[in-house]
Parts: structure tokens; sequence; C-alpha cells
């Protein structure tokens, strides 16, 4: 699998990522060896991962398959902190919570370093610095390699970068931002991706797939028994990309993967992998079979035409002060 570098560091990541939503709660330990092995085996080698997925058991249970499984020189692990299971806060940015959350990851890693450590969201209740200093600290002691953040909004996401970058050597550079982002979710177009491909901080796209929709598989308001639309936790997910402007798009895409021969999945995977500013899709495949149809992507990009097209079905509305106002 051909690899990028992560924004503007020498980190060199796989275009494609495994994901670990699902972990330890409806992906059980046989089915994520399953995984991870077959990511390991295509030359896949970024995994990430959180510390409330499955409330640390997805964690834990990388930690077990990478003492045993795959080396753990030949993966690039990435996790994040910062949410908290309560319903009146529910994140913390906390100096003191993000390092003392640091060092559980690590305990269930069952590692001593992570590659990649974000900031699972912005907390407005704790002063930026003093968040942005956890991740100096955390680097600053070798228990992290490189930092990121991640759902942080356009300004969120500058003033963070700005700050670190304004002493160099002393801060640690922002390498990435994670960030929902697909054919059905363009959000990040409007001030998150022109800040990050500004400041060179590489895009990692979660839910490349609209969680699930641009493949197809719910067409004709049909929910397959195993997919995650049919899940009692999970539906509410997926029910926002289910709308007539989301039926357009699969509609699109169906049609372009049907014009290269090719399915839906590998047509709206290839838009988003080879997008201005991203480094790697986060694909949260829940078999092996479906990782494989996901990894099948590395031989695929699409023509100029096929993206324009998808482009344009697609396309946001970006209204003042997004883009050029003098054509208003």
């Amino acid at each position: 699998m051909e690899q990028r570098h992560l924004g503007r560091t020498g980190l060199r990541v796989s275009r494609i990522g495994l994901g670990t939503l699902t972990w330890g709660r409806d992906t059980d330990e046989h089915d994520a060896a399953d995984l991870l092995k077959t990511f390991w085996e295509a030359g896949g080698n970024l995994v990430d991962t959180a510390d409330v997925y499955g409330d640390g058991e997805a964690e834990y249970l990388l930690g077990r398959l990478m003492d045993g499984l795959v080396p753990r020189r030949d993966l690039v692990i990435s996790t994040k902190a910062g949410s908290v299971p309560d319903p009146d806060r529910r994140f913390d940015g906390s100096r003191g919570h993000l390092l003392a959350a640091l060092d559980a990851s690590l305990a269930r890693l069952g590692t001593d370093y992570v590659d990649v450590w974000h900031v699972h969201a912005y907390d407005p209740e704790t002063p930026m610095e003093e968040t942005l200093q956890a991740l100096d600290i955390a680097v600053g002691s070798g228990r992290v390699r490189y930092a990121g953040v991640s759902n942080f909004c356009g300004w969120q996401l500058a003033k963070a970068a700005t700050w670190q970058l304004a002493v160099p050597g002393a801060r640690t550079r922002l390498a990435s931002t994670q960030m929902e982002y697909s054919l059905l979710q363009r959000g990040v177009e409007r001030e998150v991706l022109p800040a990050a491909l500004d400041l060179g901080i590489g895009l990692l796209p979660s839910s490349p797939l609209g969680r699930g929709v641009l493949t197809g598989k719910y067409r004709n308001d049909a929910a397959p028994p195993d997919s995650r639309g049919a899940s009692e936790h999970l539906a509410p997910f997926v029910a926002p990309y289910l709308d007539d402007t989301a039926g357009r798009i699969v509609d699109a895409v169906t049609t372009a993967a049907d014009g290269l021969a090719v399915t839906a999945l590998q047509v709206a995977l290839a838009w988003v992998r080879d997008r201005p500013g991203v480094a790697a899709p986060i694909v949260g495949a829940r078999t092996a079979q479906q990782l494989t149809a996901a990894l099948s992507v590395e031989a695929l990009s699409l023509p100029d035409e096929i993206c324009r097209a998808l482009d344009d079905v697609s396309a946001p509305v970006h209204r003042y002060p997004d883009h050029d106002w003098s054509t208003l």
C-alpha cells in the first residue's frame, strides 16, 4: 500500500487507515485479529483508536493483538483522549485529565508510546494553551511521537496550530486533524481543510463512506440485518445520511461505479482518499471481507470527469464569508 507523509512531518502512514470504533463491543477478538492481520498483510500501518472506544476495550484488544499477532514496530498507532462519560461535560481538555488518560491508554495498549495522540474534541471550559501544553509534555516525555487534534472547527484548528508554531522547537507542531469527511459530509472544506493545508496539517477523514451509506447498502429504504443501520445503538448514527439529498449522491456514486466496473464503496473511498490535504481515510470495517473490499481501492484512481461529476452532485453550499465574496 502506498504511504504518505502525515502533514508536514517525517512520519509516513498508509494512505488507508484501520479504525477500531466497534472493537470490544460489536467486534470481538477473533474478528479484530482477522481485520488487523488482513490490514497488515496488505501493507497498512495506521491503526486508529481512542480511549473511549468500547469503554477502553478497543485499546485493550489492540494491545493484546500487537503482543502476538502483528509486531508493534510495523504499526503507527493513533489514539485519542478528551471525551468523558459525563452528560454535563462531554469533553475534558484539562492537562490533568489528558495526561492521566494517556497513561491509561498506554497501559491498555501494552506499549510505552503511541505514534500519534489526538485531543478528541475542543473543550471550551479549558484554556486552549493548557490543553496544548499537555501535548508538549506528552511528546517531551517520549510517550507520544506526534500530536494532533480531532473535531476542531476552522478557527479552533488555526488557533491551536498557530499557538504551537509561535515558539519553534519548544512546542509540538500539530501533525494531523481527524474529522468526518465524505461525499455526504463536506463541511470541512469550508474552513478546516483550507486551514490544514495552509498550516501543513494532515487530514485523517473518519466515516469516509458516509457511515456506510455510500456503499449503497441502504438504497430503497433497505437496512441489511447485519448493518449498522439495523443496530439498535448505531442506527441513530446512520440515520442523518438517509435523506433525499444523500440518496441522490448515492445514486451518482452507483452510476459512476457501474460505468467503471467497480463498486460504489471503491468510488466513494477513492474520491475522499485523493482529495487535497488528505493523508489517510480511516475505514471501520466490520469483517475482514469488508476490509479487503475497501483495501482493493489501492488500484483505483478516478478519472477527472468522474471526480468533477461527483464534486458537482455533492457540492456543499458555501456562502459568505467562506469563499471569495467579491463575486457576490
